[in-house]
């Protein structure tokens, strides 16, 4: 393993192994308190321009395998783990997570202290940093760090959306078939592709529908079109990376769908667009959210689900005055769901399809094809 060098926006030095792929990167670093799932994580285009310090410390046990892929690749940055296990013990292994870092020009970081860097990011939140094989010297990374653009200033999901138009043809994952059971659909959506997960699309044709995903470029009058035409029943918008305050053109793009009226659907970054394109500015959260075992209450049903976060953004209370909250965080009551209240619009924060539960919030899919007609 080659020397990896850190350096943190509040001035931390750390020095660690690499694993992954040698160069030079500069991201936000998070937190994700998930047991399993890295290689999910690693692949999930809402984490372009973080680095994902995981609070697991074995890392790489299970290997990687092209049916857990969230996406084509790896998305972050880069992940910090406590111990790397570069021989992965599981039937279902294909490659090593190394492996698949390399192969996607992901930065790889192991022997580090990573319970010391959560802590740090706990108490003074997310922060930039970068790491590099290549460079060795503080005050050189400073420089590179300071030089370099934000993350709130980049707008990802240019990177991660689709470049063409495509149709999502199968539904959710049979573990005990070990294959993706067949759609049987009924109405029809389109997907503004905002860095969407492979597995949100496998429960919207699970839930009935045919999905066909589309570029965050594609404009809203040929959505509308294709709406008031009845070729398509609504419009599901994607999870994705970055902050949502700096996305202007995919937020009149919804502004115009709203006064369409067309049905629409929002998880995470699409449930923060869909707020602000109401008028109710996001905010950032100190640390953001992120893992697999985050309580979120039901208020509809009074029920208590166990879900998977990813966000560093939050929408504001006020978001009452338009629409009625229907799911709230128990770790800290924020907002988690929505519906608005003169409009076919639903959205929520957390990850309906990335099964802690494994399936008790996958209802939330049934909502909205009920929700089309």
């Amino acid at each position: 393993m080659n020397k990896v060098s850190l350096y943190f926006e509040n001035g931390l030095f750390l020095e660690a192994k690499s694993f992954g792929s040698d160069g030079t990167s500069v991201g936000e670093c998070v937190f994700n308190t998930s047991m399993t799932g890295y290689q999910e994580i690693a692949t999930d285009p809402s984490y372009a321009g973080q680095f994902v310090t995981f609070t697991m410390p074995e890392i790489g046990n299970v290997g990687c395998n092209a049916q857990d892929m969230e996406s084509t690749k790896a998305h972050c940055k880069g992940v910090i783990v406590r111990s790397y296990q570069d021989r992965p013990s599981s039937f279902r292994c294909e490659e090593t997570l190394a492996a698949l870092l390399k192969k996607h020009g992901v930065l790889g970081i192991t022997d580090i202290d990573t319970r010391y860097i959560t802590k740090i990011l706990r108490d003074e939140g997310a922060m930039m940093m970068v790491a590099s094989t290549e460079i060795h010297d503080k005050e050189e990374l400073k420089k590179v760090l300071e030089n370099s653009p934000r993350i709130e200033e980049i707008n990802y999901i240019e990177q991660v959306s689709t470049k063409e138009p495509y149709v999502h043809n199968q539904a959710r994952y049979d573990i005990l078939q070990f294959d993706y059971a067949k759609p049987n659909t009924s109405k029809k959506i389109i997907a503004l592709d905002f860095g969407i997960k492979r597995n949100i699309l496998n429960e919207l044709t699970h839930a009935g529908m045919e999905v066909t995903v589309v570029p965050n470029s594609m404009p809203s009058s040929e959505i509308i079109a294709k709406f008031e035409a009845k070729e398509i029943d609504g419009v599901f918008l994607s999870n994705g990376p970055g902050d949502p305050l700096i996305l202007k053109d995919e937020q009149e793009k919804i502004r115009d769908m709203i006064a369409a009226k067309v049905p629409m659907f929002g998880i995470c970054l699409g449930h923060q667009l869909l707020s602000i394109s109401h008028g109710y500015d996001t905010y950032k959260l100190q640390f953001g959210q992120h893992g697999g075992n985050h309580p979120v209450k039901n208020l509809q049903t009074g029920s208590v689900e166990i879900t998977a976060q990813n966000h560093n953004y939050n929408v504001p209370d006020n978001i009452t005055e338009v629409a009625e909250i229907t799911h709230i965080n128990l770790f800290d009551n924020t907002i988690e769901g929505v519906k608005y209240k003169d409009a076919p619009i639903m959205s929520v924060q957390h990850h309906p399809e990335a099964s802690p539960g494994p399936h008790e919030s996958a209802y939330v899919f049934q909502e909205f094809a009920d929700m089309l007609g």
